[in-house]
């Protein structure tokens, strides 16, 4: 079996090449210059020299198509974009057109192959807005609330169309949010984890925080990839929300952190109305009943655990 990885640089992209290729894939994986990229993620997984690199750029269609004419998968999963929500507001035409065009070439690209590959598109928990306090499930309305939301429910709609239009395998895995080691610095659970760190060694700063009232459900990232490649497994095509159906507040999140480390969270945390986003979801939250009895997939891994690992890993900044 051969899979491309289209965004194998982050931290899913990563974990998925180290599934696959325990899994006895041949792995390809694309980055806009594959020849001048660190890839420091594979490197810290040490796959880096078992992952065959093309330069590609997704919104370029012509650069999909020869990617996939290279590699010839019988897998792709879609991983690309810009992946943060905060970030969305100060780009959001980058945004929106890194998923939707990015997306739409894969989708094309594929329809025109005469041999049948199956899709992997990651859509977003971000997408369902606030659904305030229901658990979403896969019937649940998209009602997007920032330029990241509105690029992934798009992204999603558009990989339903192809489906339906074009009989294609092509599913997409409605994550919510899913961490380790391997997050970049600029997300939030990276952000706490590594500043605690620094307060525990003596930094003296303070831990500068938006929202902590804001509840979010939290998973372990090597464990989503496994979800992502049962569902290519399945006879047929369907979307799957992947999550560990446990919903916490991020004032959770920072209080277990710093117990962890020994201090008490309060004598080093501030509030800073800059951090508070336009239209930020107040609470998010899962049902992953459909992926625990079609995929057989159910989360392992708690938050305190999750954390305990995150603040045992090594941090690549970046």
């Amino acid at each position: 079996m051969k899979a491309l990885i289209i965004g194998i640089s982050g931290q899913d992209g990563s974990y998925l090449a180290d599934l696959l290729l325990k899994k006895g894939y041949d792995v390809f994986g694309t980055s806009r210059d594959a020849q001048g990229g660190s890839f420091r993620r594979l490197t810290y997984l040490g796959i880096k020299k078992e992952i065959q690199l093309i330069s590609m750029d997704p919104e370029d269609f012509r650069s999909v198509l020869v990617a996939i004419k290279k590699s010839k998968p019988d897998e792709i999963y879609f991983l690309a974009g810009q992946s943060s929500v905060g970030l969305s507001f100060e780009q959001p035409a980058e945004t929106i057109q890194s998923f939707t065009i990015g997306i739409l070439n894969v989708l094309e690209a594929v329809k025109m192959e005469p041999r049948d590959i199956r899709v992997y598109h990651a859509g977003s928990s971000e997408a369902f807005g606030d659904t305030e306090g229901a658990a979403a499930n896969e019937k649940t309305p998209f009602q997007p609330r920032s330029p990241y939301a509105l690029a992934k429910a798009s992204s999603t709609w558009l990989v339903n169309n192809y489906r339906e239009a074009y009989d294609l395998f092509a599913c997409t895995g409605i994550l919510f949010n899913h961490e380790s080691p391997l997050r970049p610095a600029r997300f939030v659970t990276q952000k706490i984890i590594q500043t605690a760190k620094r307060i525990a060694n003596g930094s003296g700063e303070k831990l500068v925080l938006g929202r902590l009232d804001v509840s979010r459900d939290w998973g372990w990232a090597p464990e989503y990839v496994e979800a992502m490649w049962r569902m290519l497994q399945q006879e047929k095509p369907d979307d799957y929300i992947i999550a560990t159906g446990k919903t916490q507040s991020l004032e959770d999140f920072v209080s277990k952190t710093f117990e962890l480390l020994g201090l008490d969270w309060q004598n080093h945390v501030v509030q800073s109305p800059d951090l508070m986003r336009p239209t930020d979801l107040s609470i998010s939250k899962a049902d992953p009943q459909k992926a625990k009895i079609a995929l057989n997939w159910e989360a392992q891994i708690g938050l305190e655990r999750l954390i305990k690992m995150m603040l045992e890993g090594e941090f690549l900044n970046s």
